[in-house]
């Protein structure tokens, strides 16, 4: 198992994604792992220049927010986890 590289805090998922999860526990599972992926410092599906700007983002001198991508079947979603670490939204993109 992957080591943990930052705190989540607060876990909030948006109305579209709580849907599909409600709809599928397939998803739901896969959700958590993208979680568990992202907290782990696995981007998922960013350009290079955005998985270095998340790597710049955990030193704790200079933090920034932190944005994941991650493809469940055909549908996209985002995980993004506060410059302060105090929260963190699953969303669809169209969500944002």
């Amino acid at each position: 198992m992957k080591r943990e590289k930052f705190e989540l805090g607060q876990t909030v998922m948006t109305r579209g994604v709580k849907a599909l999860c409600e709809e599928n526990a397939s998803f739901f599972s896969r959700m958590i792992d993208c979680l568990h992926r992202h907290q782990s410092g696995d981007w998922g599906e960013l350009s290079d220049d955005d998985k270095e700007m998340n790597d710049r983002a955990l030193d704790k001198e200079y933090p920034d927010r932190i944005l994941s991508a991650y493809k469940i079947d055909e549908v996209k979603i985002w995980i993004i986890t506060e410059w302060d670490r105090s929260s963190t939204t699953v969303l669809l993109p169209e969500e944002y």
